[in-house]
């Protein structure tokens, strides 16, 4: 079975195929330091850009599980900070779907640029979740609570937030606690860019009037939020599938609704959701100026492809024609 044949020549990132736990594609391409030319390898750490959503909708759904907040809680019955603008019956369960109808800070209908955000707002200046705040707390209600399915990465800052007010820690230590350390993910976490570990990937985003490369540090937060930007590896991706599955962390109950569409056609809490015959399968995708991120789990076949790049490239058309040359293979 040849699933490389589709991989372009110039990718820089990693690709991961398994099925039954047999590695069918396990590569890293390119570079991690472009200057250097130091190679990414298998154990590089990547950005996940919004993949990371798919951790915070995980602890929300065991502090419900644990009865500290409730599915269709109005959130304004949970936070302390006086947010006018926010409807008072938005809940928890619109928020983990995308439906809450809240002020985006990236709306993505109406930007396209993510970087264009910190032209007069320092990126550096996000170094905790509640530093966004300021980007999103005088927007107006774009849509009545429920009605409509909208991408929005405020619902995810505020469902960051709840995490903080309920705990009493900050979110991401919240999610080495109950995610990260369970499974085994030992090098995963929400790390500044001035602050970056060994071994983790340079982002780098194209420039087409000088035909160079350069790096994203300016152009996205200068540490994670509730609505993206956990670093993560290969090896702890697949960890995190298999100690989700195994309901260690949350019941089989729980993951099944974060599984189960909630929302327009493809969405459940936290997970993107994927048709394909009569199967359905979630899947965490993220994309950033210079990062792009998708891991999907169809566990009726215990299949997993994760693909992600440090150059931005396009991994969704290659994980469809991964999955393509799979099925064809199947049906031989």
């Amino acid at each position: 079975m040849n699933l490389s044949h589709s991989i372009p020549k110039d990718f820089s990132g990693f690709i991961s195929v398994t099925s039954n736990d047999v590695p069918l594609l396990l590569d890293a391409y390119g570079y991690r330091d472009l200057s250097n030319q130091i190679d990414n390898t298998i154990d590089t750490i990547f950005g996940t850009a919004s993949g990371s959503k798919t951790f915070i909708a995980v602890a929300i759904m065991k502090l419900i599980e644990d009865r500290k907040i409730g599915i269709d809680q109005p959130i304004n019955q949970i936070l302390s900070k006086n947010m006018p603008n926010i409807d008072p019956r938005v809940t928890i369960h619109q928020l983990l779907n995308h439906t809450s109808g809240v002020g985006d800070y990236f709306d993505e209908e109406e930007l396209t640029d993510y970087a264009a955000l910190w032209e007069d707002f320092p990126n550096y200046k996000i170094r905790k979740n509640s530093d966004l705040f300021p980007l999103f707390i005088d927007k107006k209600m774009v849509n009545i609570p429920g009605k409509r399915f909208q991408y929005n990465n405020t619902g995810y800052v505020l469902l960051a937030t709840i995490i903080e007010e309920v705990t009493r820690q900050k979110f991401d230590c919240y999610l080495k606690q109950l995610i990260f350390e369970p499974a085994g993910m030992s090098s995963t976490g929400y790390f500044s860019l001035d602050r970056l570990p060994a071994n983790v990937a340079n982002a780098y985003i194209y420039d087409s009037e000088t035909e160079e490369f350069y790096s994203n540090i300016y152009s996205i937060d200068v540490k994670g939020s509730g609505a993206g930007g956990c670093f993560t590896t290969l090896n702890d991706l697949s960890r995190f599938w298999k100690t989700l599955f195994s309901g260690k962390i949350i019941s089989e109950h729980a993951v099944n609704l974060m599984q189960t569409i909630q929302a327009s056609d493809y969405y459940g809490y936290g997970f993107w959701i994927a048709k394909k015959d009569e199967r359905i399968f979630p899947y965490m995708q993220g994309q950033d100026p210079g990062i792009s991120f998708i891991s999907s789990y169809d566990r009726s076949q215990n299949l997993n492809i994760t693909i992600m790049s440090n150059l931005g490239q396009d991994v969704w058309t290659l994980h469809k024609e991964i999955s393509a040359t799979l099925s064809e293979e199947e049906t031989l």
